[in-house]
């Protein structure tokens, strides 16, 4: 299996309500190290290059609203198969769609509010985990 880095990112609901160390604790269970980790507030501006992606998406929008509303907590992941594990604790992008016992079930509350974000493959971490991240910062 190949050692990998993916991007996380706890979202402003999470950070709210209180779940920073509940998803840390959960995320080294799982035996994910964190490399990188840092809070910070997003600008609109980053926010909206950051998901530029889902530019032509109707919701880009509001998820660039939402993720600039409150401090973020950005992590990178490193460990075997890492991006497969984290997107497997992460649970299905809609809460009541999740598994029971992924971290979107626990603690998202729908389907933009969800609590997390992961890359989804390695170009998009390869492209992510340096938006957030030096290399200087990743231990």
């Amino acid at each position: 299996m190949a050692i990998e880095r993916t991007l996380a990112i706890i979202k402003p609901d999470a950070v709210r309500r209180g779940f920073i160390g509940d998803i840390l604790k959960q995320i080294q269970a799982a035996g994910l190290m964190v490399r990188g980790l840092r809070m910070m507030r997003l600008a609109t501006a980053q926010a909206e290059l950051f998901y530029e992606i889902h530019r032509a998406r109707p919701f880009y929008g509001s998820l660039c609203a939402y993720m600039s509303s409150g401090p973020v907590v950005v992590a990178v992941l490193e460990g075997e198969n890492a991006i497969a594990r984290w997107r497997d604790l992460m649970g299905a992008t809609d809460p009541a769609k999740a598994a029971v016992g992924t971290i979107r079930k626990q603690f998202g509350i729908d389907v933009e509010q969800n609590a997390v974000h992961g890359s989804d493959a390695a170009e998009t971490a390869a492209r992510e985990i340096p938006f957030f991240f030096s290399a200087l910062e990743i231990v």
